[in-house]
Parts: structure tokens; C-alpha cells; sequence
């Protein structure tokens, strides 16, 4: 599950390259923000992914079952679908947002209005008569809610000074952590209605999120300077692209990012068949060891991305965190690789775990060490989170087909797939070790 967004801006080191120069200068001196903003942060974070995770893992599918009894695939297709809108609506929505002067300021209105559509997506969920109409609001979900977290990282790219992104970030993502057992816990007391199977979690997220509506206030823009440039289509389209000899960085850490998730990817798409072949079971008899390795997981997560976070700020350091990270994920892939008894399979997916956790609140600290723009935060956040939508798209692809490679009597080879997955997560965290200049 992956974990949303934040920043870290660490000063600038002198850059030989003269086509950094254009750089836009780090705004390091941002005042702290408060125990209560952090806090306004996590509940907005929290209560979106209730409303959308829940929808994704659990109602969705219940609905599918509803109107079309015995299609499973059609899930598939739906949340595709709304994969590709959020990858192509993300960067338009953070460009429009860098760009919004109202009393509001540039993010709230993008905030309420994406909250709002996607309480309207919940009922148009609930309500809908056939598949297409689900899959219309399914779309509008993605589309609302996706918005919302996307203006949620943008706020933390505003907001956040360097020495609070790290532990931002680990607070924010052990919120979110939570968000998908709250929701479907939630969502399982309500399979008796199908209007309240979506409304009720989406109007619990609505709760959480009012507060930052409220109390975050964004400054006022209405005579803030525009850019001197007009959004044309054609330019507009431009902006879904970055120059990436001229900000190495960013794209180096993008690079990372996008080796790390590939490899995370590759071992959680095939976990349960994995875990079946270890243990000797039919796919159908390891849920218990599934539910364990989860509960164990999300303590894992937790921990890292909480524990990474806090000591990449009081350390100054961040690299160095994000190696660490590919070395944990490798390390428990090998562990689970090795043995077949079952505590070394959930020690060794701790591990993993741990890895996961560590990454994702530290290099999206790193993110915001390199952002090639602080007024255009939301055009490059929304371009970084290609790095991790694309592998979630194409790693199970890639994946299936090392299925094959060395496999005998009819099997698969999870185990190659395990290993090649942590040694891509190592491979991340090694690019962004080596690469990446502008953050400790």
C-alpha cells in the first residue's frame, strides 16, 4: 500500500554543470509548522485513503459481484481505468493549482473541490444500475481523491521546512498505513446497502479532511504575480515533461524511485503464490500465513517509515537512509527466498516491510530536496509520481515474464522473481546514493 508524500530541502551544494544553473534556489528558511498542522496533515491524508482505499480493496469489488456475478475481471478494468486518469489528470491538476490566485490561495480550492467530487463519486457508486455507470464513478473517485492527495503533497512542498519533512513524511505515511484497515473494517458493516457501503466511508473522510480545509489556510494570491507565460494546450501538454540534464537530480532520484518501486512491485504482485509454493499449499489454504505476513507488514512499514523519517531529519542525512533502505528489502527478499519454515518467511517480509517504509518516507523527503520549483510544486510532484504509478502498471508485466525462466515439472520460478525484486529495490536506493547531489 503505498504510502503518500512529502519534502525534505537540504542546501544547495556548487554544481559544475552550467545547466543547473536555471535551478530555482531552495527556499530553506520556511518557519516550522505546527504539532496541530502536522496533525491536520495526517487526518487529511488519513481520511482520503479510508474513503478511496476502501472503495478499491473492498466495495468495489462487492458492487462488481452485485451487477455482474461471476466477472471479476471487470475490476481489473475499472481500476485501470482510473490509474490512467489520475496519471494523466495529477500533473494538469498540480500545474492548475501552481497557478490558482484566489482569497483561498493556490491549493485549498483544489482541496474542496476534489473532496467534494469524491463524495459525489461515492454515491454515484452506490447507486449505479450497470457496470458502466460503476465504472463512470469509479473514474470520478479517482479523479476527486486523487486530486485531494495530490494537493495534500503540494501543501507539505509549500509548508514544510527541511528539518521536519523526514518526520512529516514517516507521520503522514504510517497514517495512511492505517487508512486501508479502517476503511474496509468500516465498509464490511455496511455489505447490506450499497449506498452506505460507499457513502459512509466517504463521509467519514469528509470529516477528517474539513479540518485542513479550516484551519490550514493558504495565504491569499489574488496579487500574486502570474507566470508571464500563457497556458496554451501546447504548453500545457509541455508541462507533463522536464528537461532532465538541466535538473540531474530530480530525474536521478526519479530514476531510483522508479527502480525501487519496480522491484517492490515484483514481489507483491506474486506474494500469495510465492507464499503457496514455500509452504506447499493450494493458493486457497495460505490466507492465515497472508493475514500474519500483513499484521506483520504494517508494524514493519510503520516502524520504518516512522523511524527512517525522524533520524534522516536529526541526522541531516538522507541518502545514505534510502541505500539502507534497498539493503533491508533485499535482505528479507533473500531471507524469504532461503527457507521454507514459516517464521523465517514473516521474519524475512518484516524486513522487506522495514525497507518499504524507510524508502518511502525518506526519499519523499528527498523529492522535495530536488524540486526543480517551489511555484511549480505541483507540476513536479504530479511528474515523480510517474515513478511509482508506471511500476505499479508495468512491473507485474515484467515480472511474469521471469515466471518461466529455470522452472521445471510446471511450475513457476517465484523465486527469481523475488530475488530480481530486491535486487532493483538495491539498485534504487544505490542510484540515489550515488546520483543525487542536492540532498544530504
Amino acid at each position: 500500500m503505498p504510502l503518500p508524500e512529502l519534502p525534505g530541502t537540504a542546501p544547495d551544494a556548487p554544481v559544475a554543470a552550467p545547466l543547473v544553473v536555471a535551478e530555482v534556489p531552495r527556499q530553506d528558511s520556511l518557519p516550522a509548522v505546527s504539532r496541530r498542522y502536522v496533525l491536520l496533515l495526517m487526518l487529511a491524508g488519513l481520511g482520503t485513503s479510508m474513503a478511496f482505499v476502501a472503495g478499491s480493496a473492498y466495495s468495489l469489488a462487492i458492487r462488481i459481484q452485485q451487477l455482474a456475478p461471476g466477472q471479476a475481471e471487470v475490476l481489473g478494468y475499472i481500476t485501470g481505468l482510473g490509474g490512467v486518469v489520475s496519471l494523466i489528470a495529477t500533473p494538469l491538476v498540480g500545474v492548475l493549482s501552481d497557478r490558482t490566485r484566489s482569497r483561498w490561495g493556490r491549493r485549498r480550492p483544489f482541496l474542496v473541490a476534489g473532496t467534494l467530487l469524491g463524495l459525489l463519486a461515492q454515491v454515484v457508486l452506490g447507486l449505479a444500475p450497470n457496470i458502466v455507470v460503476l465504472g463512470a464513478g469509479w473514474l470520478l473517485a479517482a479523479l476527486g481523491y486523487g486530486q485531494v492527495l495530490g494537493t495534500i503533497g503540494s501543501l507539505q512542498a509549500d509548508k514544510l521546512p527541511e528539518h521536519q519533512r523526514g518526520k512529516v513524511s514517516g507521520l503522514t505515511g504510517t497514517a495512511q498505513l492505517l487508512a486501508p484497515v479502517l476503511g474496509v473494517a468500516l465498509a464490511t458493516t455496511l455489505v447490506g446497502s450499497s449506498v452506505l457501503l460507499f457513502l459512509v466511508p466517504g463521509l467519514a473522510g469528509l470529516v477528517l479532511i474539513i479540518p485542513l480545509w479550516i484551519w490550514a489556510a493558504d495565504a491569499d494570491t489574488r496579487k500574486s504575480e502570474l507566470p508571464s507565460e500563457h497556458l496554451t494546450v501546447a504548453r500545457l501538454f509541455g508541462k507533463y515533461l522536464f528537461d532532465p540534464r538541466r535538473y540531474p537530480d530530480f530525474a536521478w532520484n526519479g530514476l531510483g524511485r522508479f527502480a525501487f518501486y519496480c522491484g517492490l512491485y515484483f514481489n507483491t504482485t506474486y506474494m500469495t503464490f510465492f507464499i503457496a509454493q514455500h509452504q506447499n499449499a493450494d493458493v486457497t489454504a495460505v490466507g492465515g500465513v497472508v493475514v500474519a505476513l500483513g499484521g506483520a507488514g504494517v508494524i514493519a512499514t510503520a516502524l520504518g517509515a516512522l523511524g527512517g523519517g525522524m533520524l534522516s531529519d536529526r541526522l541531516r542525512r538522507r541518502r545514505l537512509f534510502v541505500l539502507l533502505s534497498g539493503a533491508l528489502f533485499a535482505f528479507g527478499a533473500v531471507l524469504m527466498v532461503s527457507s521454507s519454515g514459516l517464521v523465517p518467511l514473516i521474519v524475512g517480509s518484516a524486513f522487506t516491510n522495514l525497507g518499504m517504509g524507510v524508502f518511502a518516507a525518506v526519499d519523499q523527503a528527498i523529492v522535495l530536496d530536488v524540486l526543480p520549483s517551489r511555484e511549480e510544486a505541483g507540476r513536479y510532484l504530479g511528474i515523480i509520481n510517474y515513478t511509482q504509478q508506471l511500476p505499479h502498471a508495468l512491473a507485474p508485466l515484467a515480472a511474469g515474464g521471469l515466471l518461466a525462466i529455470g522452472a521445471a515439472d510446471g511450475t513457476k520460478n517465484y523465486d527469481l522473481v523475488y530475488l530480481v525484486g530486491g535486487a532493483l529495490t538495491l539498485v534504487g536506493g544505490a542510484i540515489v546514493m550515488a546520483k543525487v547531489r542536492k540532498s544530504r
